[in-house]
């Protein structure tokens, strides 16, 4: 099968577009793992800032990447969920850990 090398590339940057910089897959990873509400998912990725996990969840909710449910209690309560769609990054996050793993422990091992 003939690779098509500009199609690859597209893919990749498109690819590379989605992961958007330092916080979008531990966002994506914190709601996976089961973090529900704004606070819970701040308090489990350390060093993001208020701000910048607004910004995440409004751009991933834009995407259709996370589904944003506002409960008419009192005080009003958000939630946010992965959408399926997000879901299918999932398989491709466990590579990433995996290969993180890894290459940790070859850097180690190899000092």
């Amino acid at each position: 099968m003939k690779r098509d090398q500009a199609e690859e590339l597209k893919s990749l940057q498109d690819t590379l577009y989605f992961i958007g910089g330092k916080w979008r897959i531990p966002v994506i990873n914190s709601l996976c793992n089961g973090n529900r509400r704004f606070r819970e998912i701040e308090r489990s990725i350390p060093g993001i800032t208020t701000r910048m996990l607004s910004k995440e969840l409004k751009e991933m909710e834009m995407n259709k990447l996370v589904k944003r449910t506002v409960y008419d209690d009192t005080p009003v309560s958000v939630e946010y969920e992965p959408t399926e769609y997000c879901r299918t990054f999932g398989n491709i996050i466990m590579e990433m850990i995996n290969w993180g793993r890894d290459h940790r422990k070859f850097i180690q091992k190899n000092k």
